[in-house]
């Protein structure tokens, strides 16, 4: 599936320094990381080129940063919990610049086996963003060689997962990917390409224009297409059901039916939800009932009604490969996250490999408690969904062919 060099292809690492492209927008809350998975990721690369007698220097971007460099989204609670995962100590570089002197001098004075962490790759801002060549060079001055282990990043072409790679090669140095995108692109790769049948793809969230290509890919490959979330209410109208004030996006009917057609033509069972919880405002603790067929033209549906779940459950119940990604409802809301959590519990009393797509549908199978029962969780959202809809990865075609 993937022919491209590997962390293992690095060898004679003693004294090399290895820049590290991670993943390590994690969340934050008064400057506490909330869920370190993402970090817990990254450490088998890691711990590969440190045994190998590598300097590894990390990089990573962490939020948005929309009003330019700030301590909020500075990579600082990062470093700290990375030394505590490694045992020992992570060398952070605060400057706002990123590539200044102060990364200079940290990475002149490594010794093999340490650990330098850069500060947050978006703090500057359109250079990364916009793949500039200047910040490019800059990160790849730092380096010998250049690994990727970024698959939430992987669909974005800035310039710490793709500009970089042009001057690593330049100097002669080796682009690779690390462990995490290797076993990404090795499930998400292998369940669409070539999945153990029946193949079953659960879609959900809100929109229908984010997943469009996804929906027209899947149904390609898949034996069963499950579509809930938000998504649904597109579906719905243009069956001409009334959906209230549900979300909807009007641009997309005639292809939601394009896509009902082109599942009918291709023998694909299409699932749409039979009955829906709805309520009249937009809140946990709005007074909701379950309405099979139309809803009221005041009402709104925010999560799958039990007919659903059943339904769905039943339609995974015999699948041996499973995607999902994207939850069933307003999972955010307790009173209505009961379609979300069907689905989870449903996946994991299965025996298949189950694929959890990244997002909302990660977060949802963690709180719900049932990560250790998927084989696989996507550390990427966006870049998962890219992958399924069968787009090349720019942080994953930057990397070097194997011979």
């Amino acid at each position: 599936m993937l022919n491209k060099k590997t962390v293992d292809d690095l060898k004679n690492l003693k004294g090399r320094r290895v820049l590290v492209r991670c993943d390590f927008n994690v969340p934050l809350q008064d400057g506490v990381i909330t869920d370190d998975t993402r970090i817990t990721a990254a450490l088998p690369t890691i711990n590969k080129l440190i045994s190998e007698g590598a300097k590894v220097i990390l990089c990573s971007h962490l939020g948005k940063v929309k009003d330019g460099p700030n301590e909020k989204e500075s990579l600082a609670p990062v470093a700290k919990r990375l030394s505590e995962k490694l045992g020992k100590e992570v060398v952070f570089v605060s400057d706002y610049n990123v590539t200044g002197e102060a990364a200079t001098k940290a990475v002149e004075e490594m010794k093999e086996g340490d650990v330098v962490l850069l500060q947050n790759t978006r703090f500057r801002g359109k250079e990364e963003t916009k793949n500039g060549e200047e910040f490019s060079k800059e990160l790849a001055d730092l380096a010998d060689d250049y690994v990727c282990d970024a698959f939430g990043s992987s669909h974005r072409a800035h310039a710490s997962v793709v500009g970089v790679t042009k001057y690593i090669t330049e100097k002669g140095g080796t682009n690779a990917v690390g462990y995490l995108m290797e076993k990404e692109i090795a499930f998400l790769g292998n369940a669409v390409e070539d999945p153990v049948r029946p193949f079953v793809a659960i879609l959900g969230g809100s929109k229908v224009s984010t997943k469009i290509s996804v929906i027209n890919n899947l149904l390609d490959k898949v034996d069963t297409l499950i579509i809930g979330g938000g998504m649904a209410y597109t579906f719905f109208k243009a069956q001409g059901k009334e959906i209230g004030t549900s979300l909807v996006e009007d641009d997309y009917l005639d292809y939601a039916n394009e896509m009902l057609k082109k599942a009918e033509e291709k023998g694909v069972r299409l699932l749409l939800p039979v009955d829906t919880v709805v309520a009249k405002e937009f809140s946990n603790d709005a007074p909701s009932r379950v309405v099979e067929g139309s809803m009221e033209p005041d009402e709104m549906g925010l999560d799958i009604g039990p007919k659903s779940c059943e339904l769905f459950a039943q339609a995974v119940a015999d699948a041996k490969t499973v995607v999902w990604n994207g939850p069933m409802g307003v999972f955010e809301f307790p009173n209505f996250a009961h379609g979300t959590a069907a689905i989870a519990e449903a996946l994991a009393k299965i025996d298949a490999t189950t694929i959890i797509g990244g997002g909302d549908s990660a977060a949802a199978v963690n709180n719900l408690g049932y990560g250790d029962k998927m084989t696989h969780i996507s550390t990427g959202g966006g870049a998962s969904l890219e992958f399924l809809e069968g787009k090349e990865l720019p942080g994953v075609a930057a990397a070097d062919e194997r011979d």
